[in-house]
């Protein structure tokens, strides 16, 4: 009795096993926004990220607090390269959601040329900020002004050289090659990515530029 009772209890078990096994060949191998890992990573990322640009800012409000004028023996930077690069920016947003898109319909070859657009305008970007480096009319080690402003400045542009590499080297995978879908949830994470780029450029570029002329 004993023995029918197992058997039978190993025959359903063996029943169950096979009902709970899936084929899951036909299923997608990757996914866009909150279904791919890159997305939460990229989330992560830019939380960790928004966080240290937000104590920069609170930094820059400390010592102006503290300081008898401000900015300290310098006058506020000119507005010229700083607007600039603002508007460069602000147009680099169209290309870069035009990649997205296109990445996001599986459409390689247009998710190529509109990232090859947005790292021009990114490069364009880079050479406008050395402009504006030369035009802060105060150096990084003159004093708390000083540092502070270059820091706010440096935090972004570490940040903008870092996109400017992947955007490139995403650019060149997808022309030689090897290709994989995955590459297509790259392009649309590098978009999101330089969407954090841009929106935290526009309260550092009100900081340096329009707090130390208020």
């Amino acid at each position: 009795m004993t023995m029918d009772t197992s058997e039978a209890h190993a025959r359903l078990d063996e029943r169950d096993r096979s009902r709970v096994v899936l084929d899951v060949s036909a299923l997608p191998t990757f996914g866009f926004s909150h279904r791919s890992l890159m997305w939460w990573s990229t989330m992560g990322l830019m939380l960790i990220e928004g966080t240290v640009f937000a104590i920069a800012v609170m930094m820059y409000f400390y010592l102006r607090s503290r300081a008898p004028s401000w900015p300290m023996a310098a006058v506020a930077p000119r507005l010229l390269w700083g607007t600039l690069n603002t508007g460069v920016l602000a147009v680099s947003l169209w290309p870069n959601q035009l990649a997205k898109m296109a990445a996001e319909r599986g459409d390689r070859r247009r998710a190529c040329l509109w990232l090859w657009v947005c790292l021009l305008a990114s490069v364009a970007f880079l050479v406008l900020r050395g402009f504006e480096f030369a035009s802060l009319n105060v150096s990084w080690y003159t004093n708390a002004y000083g540092s502070v402003v270059w820091l706010l400045l440096g935090l972004h542009t570490t940040h903008l050289i870092t996109d400017t590499v992947d955007t490139a080297v995403l650019a060149v995978l997808l022309v030689t090659g090897p290709f994989e879908g995955k590459r297509l949830v790259d392009v649309s994470e590098n978009a999101v990515y330089w969407y954090f780029v841009v929106l935290s450029w526009l309260p550092i570029y009100a900081v340096i530029y329009w707090a130390a002329r208020l």
